[in-house]
């Protein structure tokens, strides 16, 4: 999260002429203010105070929309939903365990993780489409919202999934994942406009910071909510249809600051605009499928960037999937309460702070690839672990969180500031549409191997011990990917430490 993504970082054309900021400009400018030089490329570009100033201004509403949406990664996906959905999918099981939505059979305990393989296939759909319409017309904003919102609907929606209405629930998961993963491929599109080359790991590890914060302050008002529904009056049930609503509620809420900060910029010179060259046509699933092989085929022209996005994919994959079954694992397979599965996220949500800025910090040291194949080591050992945890043992669960924590949030970083580096400007939204397949959440490989794992041998234990081969295929790929060849393959300035 070779092709270059100076995205008007580095090696942006310094002799256009400044051009409106496009969108509405900078909040309470009236939307006529002009782009520092550099036009197109943005704060990145440019030098100067008053630059400097716009840009930090820029990064900090940028935070703000990980503050806003990671609560729907935690409380939602990692921690309320997968149990209360399984459970859901139980009640509406026949007598042999299975649901049958759209009559095919489906052991109840894998409907969570096919419905989030499902969300990501319709964000497939969606997303090359998505990502052509914001790099084509420049208007990032607009795109954003649209999905951001009808995300944070979505979620809020959760609070009628109730009974066995497990149908329900699939649906209302499908578009709220799916809108995540399509508004997150706007806003990783925005790291290149707003941090230059060296900035960068920097900038995406405190975004990573501010979110894995804001999980951990909601789950704790998630938690005394949980853990008092008694004493205010509600079922346990309601406790959690609550916390998954407040969820769209805050997501919502504080997707209003970064809407205001960021600013649109014209399309970089030599990208078509929407109309020219072909139209882009929204809504239609043809034309997303055509411009995600135009995507594809465009990245064989940088073999190196499409080499570290196969490995992203891969080892992110196991990433997602160990985030989102987590819960599903710890409730069906270890026997533990939803109280312990608040505490255990709560602790990974605390440790990926300073894993996040840890990680970046070890990156400037030692360099980013050497970083994140340190912390895919760890991913494994960890995940390895995880098979041979004692069932009702909550302190090896913890000791497990406090691992996944340590690693989590710098891997993912560093990961989205080194594929910054690898992508081609003007196609920012276009290469991280691809790169947002197996962002957070979003998995589906790892997903659909954990379900179909349970499915065929009804064991959790077997099913999470499965996903260690996306973190030693990652591993290997990584390993073999010449990073500063790839950087200067792609037409960016290769920073002193990559």
């Amino acid at each position: 999260m070779g092709a270059e993504i100076t995205g008007g970082t580095g090696g942006a054309d310094t002799t256009a002429p400044p051009g409106p900021a496009g969108g509405g400009g900078n909040p309470g400018s009236g939307g006529g203010e002009p782009l520092p030089a550099g036009g197109a490329g943005g704060p990145a570009d440019a030098s100067g105070p008053a630059a400097a100033a716009e840009r930090r201004r820029e990064q900090r509403g940028w935070y703000v929309y990980d503050w806003a949406v990671s609560v729907f990664s935690t409380s939602v996906v990692t921690v309320f939903l997968g149990p209360y959905l399984t459970a859901v999918a139980r009640a509406a099981a026949d007598a042999s365990g299975y649901v049958h939505p759209l009559g095919i059979p489906v052991r109840a305990g894998s409907y969570f993780a096919y419905a989030v393989s499902l969300s990501v296939l319709v964000s497939v759909l969606v997303m090359p489409l998505a990502a052509a319409v914001a790099d084509r017309t420049g208007r990032k904003k607009p795109v954003l919202a649209l999905f951001a919102y009808l995300g944070a609907a979505a979620t809020t929606g959760m609070f009628f999934l109730s009974g066995d209405r497990y149908l329900l629930g699939g649906f209302l998961l499908v578009v709220a994942n799916a809108s995540f993963s399509v508004a997150m491929v706007v806003y990783n599109a925005f790291l290149p406009q707003i941090a230059a080359p060296e900035e960068r790991d920097a900038v995406s590890s405190r975004g990573w910071a501010f979110g894995y914060a804001a999980g951990a302050l909601v789950l704790l008002a998630n938690l005394a909510l949980y853990t008092g529904h008694a004493s205010l009056g509600i079922s346990e049930g309601m406790a959690v249809r609550i916390c998954l609503a407040s969820a769209g509620l805050w997501w919502g809420l504080f997707t209003i600051v970064p809407l205001r900060r960021l600013r649109d910029r014209p399309p970089a010179a030599g990208v078509p605009a929407a109309g020219a060259g072909g139209p882009v046509r929204a809504g239609s699933v043809g034309q997303s499928w055509r411009q995600l092989r135009d995507t594809l085929r465009d990245m064989r022209r940088h073999p190196l960037t499409l080499l570290f996005l196969v490995a992203y994919l891969l080892y992110n994959d196991g990433v997602q999937t160990v985030i989102s079954q987590a819960s599903v694992y710890g409730s069906e397979e270890l026997g533990l309460d939803q109280t312990t599965l608040i505490l255990a996220i709560l602790l990974v949500q605390v440790l990926a702070v300073f894993g996040a800025l840890g990680l970046g910090r070890l990156a400037a040291r030692y360099g980013t690839k050497r970083t994140i194949l340190g912390s895919l080591a760890a991913w494994t050992l960890t995940v390895a672990a995880g098979y041979f945890l004692p069932a009702g043992a909550p302190v090896w669960f913890f000791a497990l969180a406090a691992a996944i924590g340590l690693v989590m949030g710098g891997s993912q970083a560093l990961s989205r500031s080194l594929f910054s580096q690898l992508v081609p400007r003007g196609k920012e939204a276009e290469y991280f549409s691809a790169y947002e397949m197996s962002d957070r959440g979003t998995s589906w490989l790892g997903p659909l191997l954990f379900g179909l794992t349970y499915q065929l041998t009804g064991s959790y234990r077997d099913a999470i011990i499965s996903l260690v081969v996306f973190f030693a295929l990652g591993f290997l790929l990584l390993a073999r990917l010449p990073v500063r060849r790839a950087v200067a393959a792609a037409g960016n300035p290769v920073p002193d430490r990559i």
